[in-house]
């Protein structure tokens, strides 16, 4: 049997938006860690299935791809201690770096998704994405473009009001060398995630995705 997201796993995150404390969380902590394995095994499964067509993600285990709970709240105005979510970062070249494209999957009751891509990189790697963008445009625009991709993915990211300096004004993609992050999401609803071929589901939307990330990672240079 595939593994599949418990409805108690949403459940969880629902009701720890409305007990975000630490008196209810360690009192509740058996939820906590039912549903973190829940992620898990449904996570490996997406693991093995994505490692069909991109091998990077072979080697990659759920246990360490999956982000914690626990918030960083000493520079946030928002002081309630856990994340309302959970959520898994699928990159060859680490866990949860942020330098290389890979696959994200984000589990939070009614604001669940799917995404890939850059989100932050250092200026190095902006800059030499940019730089196969502006030299590849047909190539870039040929995996915007196709169906597909179109059809389930949209291109996401805040932008520059002007082309970056060290390009070319009136470069015809210039309006894409604006992205200061490079990011395709693709939206779940509940029913979506609770879903029995959730796992089979998202391998076909993250293998649309592959071509955009291994174009990103190819400009970085892996």
């Amino acid at each position: 049997m595939p593994a599949t997201l418990n409805k108690e796993t949403l459940n969880f995150l629902s009701t720890l938006e409305i007990n975000n404390n630490r008196e209810w969380f360690n009192e509740n902590k058996q939820l906590y860690l039912d549903a973190k394995a829940n992620v898990e095994s449904v996570v490996n499964e997406i693991i093995s299935e994505v490692a069909e067509f991109d091998a990077s993600v072979e080697r990659l285990e759920a246990k360490n791809c999956i982000f914690r709970i626990y918030k960083d709240t000493r520079f946030s105005k928002d002081k309630t201690p856990y994340k309302t979510n959970l959520g898994a970062s699928l990159v060859e070249k680490g866990p949860k770096t942020l330098n290389h494209a890979g696959y994200y999957i984000h589990f939070e009751p009614g604001k669940s998704f799917l995404a890939g891509g850059v989100y932050m990189t250092e200026p190095k790697n902006l800059k030499a994405i940019r730089e196969a963008i502006s030299s590849d445009g047909d190539e870039f625009l040929k995996i915007l473009n196709k169906k597909s991709f179109k059809d389930i993915l949209e291109l996401q990211g805040t932008k520059l009001v002007k082309v970056p300096q060290g390009f070319d004004r009136e470069d015809p993609m210039g309006d894409y060398l604006k992205f200061k992050q490079f990011t395709v999401f693709h939206p779940l609803s509940d029913a979506d995630v609770l879903d029995k071929d959730f796992v089979k589901n998202t391998a076909k939307v993250l293998k649309e995705i592959y071509p955009f990330n291994r174009f990103l990672n190819e400009a970085i240079g892996r």
